[in-house]
């Protein structure tokens, strides 16, 4: 049996923009890893000890520094950067004491610049905010409803926390150009006073809807995705955060539910599985949603119960 292909999101490419790296290197170092940012603070750091070795190499002036050495007058470079200064090579020409002193600025200038791009990235809020891998739409109250989950994935609490959904397709004008349509979708609750772990924010498919009539190969053919936004603030830094996540069209799962994560134990506790979090279950088709189908069984993600 040939395994279906999963569709891949379409890609944009970006053809014509100004490459200006340099002046947006602060805000590129905020994103990236910590292991690019420490990267990038040590190859400056050797970079401009290099510089200096360079210039102490062809003008001379450091005493007890082999002449002609970059090793020594790298290790000079350095002690003089870092306010080392261990006492052995120092400078004895008005030269070297006039590069000694405009190396000792660049050093100053870098660890301030250092200092504060490791704090602002170290105080920079964050969000570990999780979305389910799929998103849902099977019927609620007899009436087809998309759902998605989405938790916090820390300990703490997100405090008026506001989602948003808004839903992309393509569309083709009467003058055959092709528009990109966003449509805002109306949920049934946007706003939760507090985000803990779990929460299924639901968007009911009535006649106004523009998901209205969707199949999973109209989705597919107006290249269709759900954008979905959460603002709130966090209890513990008191400082807003936000996330967003996006599900193409192969990632809306018709005629199946998020599983149950939470349930009621025997001794009448209440049990959080989170284990559950991505898990799906098909619904019952009915005449007016004849999902899942039978050429949708092999949907993945999706958990046969019995």
């Amino acid at each position: 049996m040939t395994t279906p292909q999963t569709p891949q999101p379409y890609e944009i490419r970006v053809i014509g923009a100004e490459a200006t790296p340099l002046r947006d290197l602060y805000h590129l170092l905020l994103r990236h890893r910590w292991s690019v940012t420490f990267a990038f603070i040590a190859a400056a750091f050797l970079f401009a000890n290099a510089l200096f070795a360079t210039i102490y190499v062809f003008t001379g002036g450091v005493a007890h520094a082999r002449p002609g050495s970059f090793a020594d007058a790298f290790s000079f470079s350095v002690q003089t950067m870092g306010t080392i200064g261990y006492g052995v090579m120092y400078p004895e020409t008005p030269l070297a004491n006039a590069l000694v002193a405009g190396e000792s600025i660049v050093g100053l200038i870098l660890v301030a610049l250092f200092t504060g791009l490791v704090f602002a990235k170290f105080s920079r809020p964050t969000a570990r905010i999780k979305f389910s891998v799929k998103a849902t739409i099977s019927p609620m109250n007899g009436v087809p409803t998309l759902t998605f989950r989405l938790g916090n994935a820390r300990s703490n609490q997100i405090v008026s926390a506001t989602v948003r959904a808004t839903f992309v397709r393509t569309e083709t004008t009467t003058e055959g150009k092709i528009f990109y349509r966003m449509l805002d979708l109306k949920l049934v609750r946007d706003c939760m006073p507090s985000l803990s772990r779990a929460w299924n924010p639901m968007h009911v498919i009535d006649a106004d809807s523009p998901l209205r009539g969707a199949t999973p190969e109209s989705l597919a053919a107006s290249e269709a995705e759900l954008m979905v936004l959460v603002v709130g603030l966090d209890d513990t830094s008191m400082q807003q955060v936000h996330a967003s996540y996006r599900y193409f069209a192969h990632e809306i799962v018709f005629g199946a539910r998020h599983a149950d994560v939470l349930t009621e134990t025997p001794d009448g506790a209440m049990e959080l599985d989170l284990r559950r979090f991505h898990e799906l279950e098909p619904t019952v088709p009915t005449q007016d949603f004849p999902f899942p189908r039978r050429s949708d069984a092999a949907s993945p993600g999706v958990e046969k119960t019995a």
